[in-house]
């Protein structure tokens, strides 16, 4: 039997949200000059609230203003590793990382699974001790160039659960042998939350709470 605890990061493992926080930090490191661009990035937050714009869009917009069209894989990991860094040192509760723990002492793979762009999410995960990461993706370009578009889809809400089913069949692990915790504070995680065996709302927002009573998932706070 395959043990699997599958997390979601932003206010689940992070206190916080972590994409606009890691592109002012990007850019502060890489393109300082860009931060002047930020006002349009709350234009487009704007846009977003009024469903002008997917999510998919808004982060592809966001990457382009504040990181520019591309960077390459060592721009990208230099300032990926140091938004990391100072992330896991403040912004990790201590509860996710106490359950992180036992459930890893318990037997269980760790697993992450985020919409956040894995340049970062594996950077944070690494530093957590977790090597396995189904993250959103961005396309490179012929060179080898980090872009700032979408590769396939954001990995959120449903997609983020057939990212998981994907994951598993490329790891021979068949749903029928493997026990599968899973913990978020959102309700756009519904599909994994129901999939799994057992399913957790943590730190969660008033429809994942509502949502967690009426299926009866345990809820948690670990702020």
């Amino acid at each position: 039997m395959h043990c699997l605890a599958i997390y979601d990061m932003d206010k689940t493992i992070t206190a916080a949200p972590t994409w606009t926080r890691f592109l002012i930090a990007a850019a502060k490191a890489h393109a300082p000059w860009r931060l002047a661009l930020f006002p349009a990035v709350g234009v487009a937050g704007i846009g977003y609230f009024l469903k002008l714009v997917d999510r998919a869009g808004l982060k592809q917009f966001s990457q382009r203003l504040l990181l520019g069209g591309a960077l390459t894989p060592e721009e990208m990991a230099k300032v990926a590793e140091g938004f990391a860094a100072h992330e896991v040192a403040h912004g990790v509760l201590h509860g996710a990382r106490a359950q992180i723990e036992a459930d890893r002492a318990g037997g269980y793979r760790i697993v992450m699974a985020t919409a956040s762009h894995g340049y970062y999410a594996a950077a944070i995960a690494r530093r957590l001790g977790i090597v396995d990461v189904i993250a959103t993706e961005a396309r490179r370009d012929a060179q080898g160039r980090i872009l700032s578009l979408i590769e396939g889809d954001n990995c959120y809400g449903p997609v983020k659960l057939h990212r998981i089913e994907r994951w598993m069949a490329e790891q021979a692990i068949p749903r029928g042998d493997a026990h599968v915790r899973a913990y978020s504070d959102h309700v756009s995680d519904a599909p994994m939350l129901d999939w799994a065996d057992e399913g957790y709302a943590v730190n969660a927002h008033g429809p994942l709470r509502a949502l967690a009573a009426e299926k009866g998932w345990p809820i948690l706070d670990w702020r």
